[in-house]
């Protein structure tokens, strides 16, 4: 008596999106990333280009403070956009995006305070510190959600030298 066993294996592909994470924009930290880049952008121009700003230290300050954040937050939306950090395994992604989003709410915090404190009226630098604001509102919400990607990769991370 001889038995024929037939063996199949079914695989299915999907289609990848080729170098660009195009997904990671729908998600909500890709979504609070591009709300974030787009206020201090506002905040960024509407500092930027207005003539005659009533103290001049506080809002050189606050361009500063905006600026440099406005670049950090493109540069981790490109990290995700081009999966970059899988590249890199030696840094801890979650941690560092986690001290970025506290420093940065802190930093952009107090300088929309000082900003809407100097504004004198003008309502370009009122609308700037109104989207520092806005931004920092943003951070938090971002700093949160890290803040329980972080305590989870903590635990798995503790778990996995206990066995």
């Amino acid at each position: 008596m001889s038995h024929t066993v037939i063996t199949t294996t079914t695989t299915t592909t999907r289609p990848s999106d080729g170098v660009l994470n195009l997904g990671y924009t729908r998600t909500i930290p890709g979504l609070l990333k591009i709300g974030q880049i787009l206020a201090l952008l506002v905040a960024f121009l509407c500092v930027h280009c207005v003539r005659g700003w009533p103290n001049w230290y506080a809002f050189q300050y606050f361009e500063v403070v905006v600026l440099w954040f406005l670049i950090a937050l493109i540069i981790f939306l490109l990290m995700h956009l081009f999966r970059l950090q899988a590249k890199m395994p030696c840094i801890n992604w979650p941690l560092t995006e986690f001290f970025h989003y506290s420093v940065g709410s802190v930093l952009i915090l107090i300088a929309s305070i000082v900003a809407s404190v100097k504004a004198g009226g003008v309502s370009a630098l009122v609308t700037a510190s109104v989207f520092g604001f806005i931004a920092t509102f943003l951070m938090v919400v971002s700093l949160w959600t890290s803040y329980s990607l972080v305590s989870q990769f903590t635990l798995c991370s503790a778990a996995d030298k206990a066995v």
